[in-house]
């Protein structure tokens, strides 16, 4: 492990006189006794110094369509090298990759993969992209940050998916140095964040906010959870606050449900509930609305919100076409917002 980089910089945390190290990564501000962690697991008190155990030993790594992250207006079908270290600072029921985020770093296998060595892999994989993804990119801070500097410095992209549960002054540092973000917006519910992830909205709101204010690229991710978030007014609540504080033009991916974790008694999302959130979302103005992780025809499709003209086509994340040309609708001139090259 590298040193410097593993130990928690600056505004990471703070040393106690006690030698009780309070971490100021998220919102949690978790107080960490010698020897202990905190609530994500991954950030040890050692010696009164906070350090990052999983710094540089990613869990998993692998290429994937970049439509799988998912992210549909970002270099459309290029494969990118994704990874992610253990630990999560969220814990939800529902959580689809929990065998590695909601447990310790020893109990999972890791292999050494600097982040010096992150871009030049990408590079072998042939892959214009590293998307820092699977658990929480946001709790291996350290780790993310680094390799972001190496990936921009090779001239790729550096891309997060996130549940976005930070606080500012990291999360800010961090954005500046990302090409575009994927954020999971769970609920505009502060009780579905505290029962279901453990957490709090507004920090979550804060960050999507910044996501807008200081990366090129905003996409959303609304998992739907039958007889959770999956009323009229739900949808229409998260349509409707992307709309006013992020744009109309930000893509909203509305996911099916499968159960998983701490949540298999509940059934999968039925494809009409998507359809319904879908036109309500349109209703409250949206313009690239997807649906995933279902069959549901053109839902994964981008279309011209001027003409209707289907420009990309998208099926089980992958592009079986793209009209666009040069960013716009070759029908009828529309620019499409994205980074398209």
């Amino acid at each position: 492990m590298n040193e410097r980089a593993a130990l928690a910089r600056p505004p990471d945390a703070t040393m106690a006189a006690t030698d009780i190290v309070r971490c100021e990564l998220c919102p949690r501000a978790c107080r960490i006794a010698p020897g202990r962690r905190g609530d994500c697991r991954v950030r040890v008190n050692l010696d009164g110094r906070l350090a990052a155990l999983t710094y540089g030993h990613p869990c998993a790594v692998h290429v994937d369509p970049i439509e799988k992250k998912p992210f549909y207006h970002v270099l459309p079908g290029a494969p990118v090298l994704s990874l992610a270290t253990a630990g999560c600072n969220l814990h939800c029921r529902n959580c689809q990759n929990w065998e590695i985020s909601q447990r310790d770093p020893e109990e999972v296998d890791a292999a050494a993969l600097p982040p010096a060595e992150v871009a030049a892999l990408a590079r072998r994989e042939s892959c214009p992209a590293v998307a820092y993804t699977y658990t929480e990119p946001l709790v291996f801070y350290e780790y993310t940050f680094d390799c972001c500097e190496h990936v921009r410095a090779a001239g790729l992209r550096n891309l997060a998916v996130t549940a976005g549960y930070l606080n500012e002054a990291p999360l800010r540092d961090l954005y500046r140095r990302l090409d575009a973000v994927k954020v999971d917006f769970k609920a505009m519910s502060e009780s579905f964040y505290r029962d279901v992830c453990g957490a709090t909205l507004r920090p979550v709101l804060r960050a999507m906010e910044l996501a807008r204010e200081l990366v090129p690229w905003l996409e959303i991710c609304h998992l739907v959870i039958p007889t959770l978030n999956d009323r009229d007014g739900d949808f229409a609540a998260v349509a409707r606050w992307v709309a006013a504080h992020l744009g109309r033009d930000t893509p909203l991916h509305l996911s099916r449900f499968f159960p998983q974790y701490r949540m298999r008694h509940l059934p999968p999302t039925p494809a009409t509930t998507l359809e319904r959130a879908r036109a309500i979302a349109r209703a409250e103005g949206l313009r690239h609305i997807y649906v995933g992780n279902v069959a549901v025809e053109g839902g994964e499709d981008t279309v011209c919100p001027a003409c209707g003209a289907a420009l990309i086509r998208r099926s089980l994340y992958r592009v079986a076409e793209n009209r666009l040309r040069s960013g716009a609708c070759p029908d009828c001139g529309e620019r499409i917002p994205g980074l398209w090259e």
